[in-house]
């Protein structure tokens, strides 16, 4: 298959690096010129995903178009930010009637939409629009080590196809047919990390992690299921699988947020320290909207929406989270 990756990020160049290992013909693109040209020539990502060999059927462009050619399948794997540009560049290349797949996790600011509401909304007319979700690491896909992710859609007879077509002996593959869920599930899991890399930052202990996760998993799914997902989707790769990665992983972005932050050092500190986008941050305040919009209860986003809006101290948000009246779970 052909296969045009948007992003060069480091989960886009591990999904590119893959599916070319695997027999694809894959085309990447990123808007900086620069950034093609230099995967292009050296072969590696040595900014995003340094000490890997880019496969001899894998081709970075700064061109869209080109990128486009003869594709068969779109991955989008930009920031959410950039995702109703790059959707938006799609349309505008004439494209806008392939398959597409988002892989980066999320809400939209300000809209509150999730990654392929946008892409429906922008291409109304696309009747073939997936999630591709699930626990996976850059770096260890990048190794070709073993993993299992989810492919969603409610288009049920596509995304049972495509999951036949893409699935291989490194990364597994599981239809889905809730998207809601499956979206829902890979945004809010990365405000349940950058809590626990708090709490294991402040050395509150295993305990701790254990009751931030499990309590973590009952907010996102009451989330999920207020915006229409079904609450299995909530115990499976998508849901408990990605957030028990996220928030226990020392590769994740999110979960380092959360350490920075036990250690006093800013926001913005942190960030630049960690060099690649934490999807966690802008997700805590559309999460603690949707949560208000839906009228449901999230003490664990809320304490964090207090806590990037300086409103309260890293050192009184467990505090807090402990002091709540007690309640039947």
């Amino acid at each position: 298959m052909n296969i045009t990756v948007l992003g060069t990020g480091a989960w886009g160049t591990a999904l590119g690096m893959h599916f070319a290992l695997h027999q694809h013909q894959v085309n990447m693109w990123t808007h900086n010129a620069e950034h093609a040209q230099t995967m292009q020539a050296t072969r590696q990502n040595e900014r995003y995903l340094a000490g890997f060999q880019l496969p001899d059927n894998l081709t970075v462009h700064s061109d869209l178009g080109a990128a486009l050619q003869g594709s068969e399948l779109i991955l989008i794997v930009t920031p959410v930010v950039g995702l109703r540009d790059s959707v938006n560049l799609i349309k505008e290349h004439g494209a806008g009637h392939l398959p597409i797949l988002t892989a980066c996790k999320g809400f939209e600011l300000d809209s509150g939409l999730l990654t392929f509401e946008v892409v429906q909304q922008v291409l109304p007319e696309n009747n073939k629009i997936g999630v591709l979700s699930g626990p996976s690491f850059a770096q260890e896909l990048a190794k070709q080590l073993p993993c299992a992710v989810c492919l969603a859609s409610n288009n049920t007879a596509w995304i049972d196809e495509l999951t036949q077509q893409l699935n291989t002996s490194v990364m597994r593959l599981y239809a889905n047919h809730d998207m809601i869920g499956v979206a829902v599930g890979g945004a809010v899991k990365n405000v349940m990390a950058i809590a626990t890399g708090l709490s294991d930052g402040l050395g509150y202990g295993l305990n701790a992690r254990a009751a931030l996760v499990t309590r973590g998993l009952a907010e996102i799914t009451r989330l999920a299921v207020a915006m229409g997902a079904q609450p299995k989707t909530m115990m499976g790769l998508a849901g408990m699988g990605d957030l028990i990665l996220t928030c226990t992983g020392a590769l994740s972005r999110n979960r380092k947020v959360g350490l920075g932050l036990a250690e006093g050092k800013t926001l913005h500190q942190v960030l630049r320290e960690i060099g690649h986008v934490a999807e966690g941050v802008p997700t805590i305040e559309e999460v603690h909207n949707a949560a208000a919009k839906h009228q449901i209860d999230m003490p664990i986003t809320d304490m964090l929406y207090q806590l990037v809006r300086n409103e309260l101290a890293a050192s009184d948000v467990m505090e807090r989270l402990m002091q709540r009246e007690p309640k039947s779970e």
